[in-house]
């Protein structure tokens, strides 16, 4: 359900008009916009323009992109936002925000604020040093506005933002690279681990209530996965194959919280804003059965070194395997291709324990038809 201040979805992209700079005018597809904030799940290339080791940008990644090239997604392939983005009738995926080609008409399909790294607070990811922090990322949503606002208008760019589909995945990085990055972390002693997730659920609330008050009106909010189960955590944590029980418990912690806290705040506010989207068990499914989703391995990354391919960094000099989708993961923390494909799936149709209180499609079919 939407506010009750907003006009049709399919009567906004229709008539929304585009001034090119000599003057004609392009209609806007009939596809509402898409915006991305989070982590390197979601980055679509922006840490390529930052000073940071944070970065996907280099052969083997990409090598089952369309282009066969790099492009900063921590991915063999396609990403979470661009199967998303395909789904929901986008000609293109939104643009990196930094990248020096998002400008024009570009603007109307949305864009990409995620950089590898960053978690829900601040001292997340300090290591990488220059990242798009998740205020960050707001600071540059509300240039983002403005700037379209130059372009369309103030009243259409409003109405835009308000119809966009908003996607944020972050989380993971406050645990993996925060409480858990080193023993003894400064994190670690200021708050016992049931006490440090209240608080980064808090942080988190006040970051959704800001991007809402930013005119966000759909936001798809994903959990965080079986952070314990991921190659890099089987090779420095796991024993004997076993999943660490610290991180796993840190998620089963996290998680239920979260939803609870998206719950509070659609009350608060009065209509279903925020969808809660159940990545923990979308993951579990193919980490527990992988070959029941045609995957050889949900322990073994296709690209590294090390136990289980989870030492370091994927590059050139990596263990590469030659099909990427027999493998869940393709690097030490982040998913295949193939297996972004069933998340979406699921984050598109999945039931009600997957996706709540509902699904992407029938969200898409509930704002076609107001």
């Amino acid at each position: 359900m939407l506010m009750a201040s907003s006009s049709k979805f399919s009567d906004f992209s229709m008539f929304l008009l585009f001034l090119l700079p000599f003057g004609s005018i392009v209609p806007l597809a009939d596809a509402r916009a898409f915006f991305i904030f989070g982590d390197s799940l979601v980055d679509s290339g922006n840490n390529n323009y930052l000073a940071t080791t944070a970065r996907a940008d280099s052969p083997p990644y990409g090598i089952d992109y369309p282009s066969r090239r790099p492009t900063g997604r921590f991915s063999n392939g396609l990403n979470i936002p661009d199967l998303i983005g395909q789904k929901i009738g986008l000609s293109e995926s939104p643009l990196p925000y930094l990248s020096p080609d998002f400008n024009g008409k570009k603007l109307l399909i949305g864009a990409n604020f995620a950089s590898a790294g960053v978690g829900v607070l601040n001292d997340t990811g300090v290591q990488f040093v220059n990242i798009l922090r998740m205020y960050r990322q707001l600071e540059l949503f509300q240039e983002y506005k403005r700037r379209l606002s130059s372009q369309v208008g103030s009243k259409q760019a409003h109405k835009l933002v308000n119809h966009a589909l908003v996607l944020i995945t972050v989380g993971g990085n406050d645990f993996v690279n925060n409480y858990y990055l080193v023993p003894y972390s400064a994190r670690s002693r200021q708050y016992k681990l049931p006490e440090y997730v209240k608080f980064v659920i808090s942080e988190y609330r006040r970051l959704l209530m800001r991007l809402y008050k930013l005119g966000a009106r759909r936001v798809l909010v994903t959990g965080t996965g079986p952070m314990g189960c991921v190659p890099a955590e089987l090779a420095m944590r796991g024993t004997n194959g076993s999943c660490s029980e610290e991180l796993q418990r840190a998620a089963s912690l996290y998680n239920p919280q979260l939803v609870n806290m998206l719950n509070g705040l659609n009350k608060q506010i009065g209509k279903d804003v925020f969808i809660s989207a159940n990545t923990q068990r979308m993951h579990n499914d193919f980490v527990s059965n992988p070959r029941a989703f045609g995957f050889v391995t949900s322990q073994i990354a296709c690209c590294g070194q090390g136990p289980y391919n989870g030492l370091g960094l994927c590059t050139q000099l990596s263990n590469l395997c030659p099909n990427r989708a027999l493998y869940a993961f393709w690097d030490p923390f982040h998913p295949s291709e193939k297996a972004n494909r069933l998340i979406v799936e699921q984050i598109m149709t999945g039931s009600n324990e997957y996706m709540h209180p509902m699904n992407l499609s029938t969200i898409m079919a509930m704002d076609s038809s107001i």
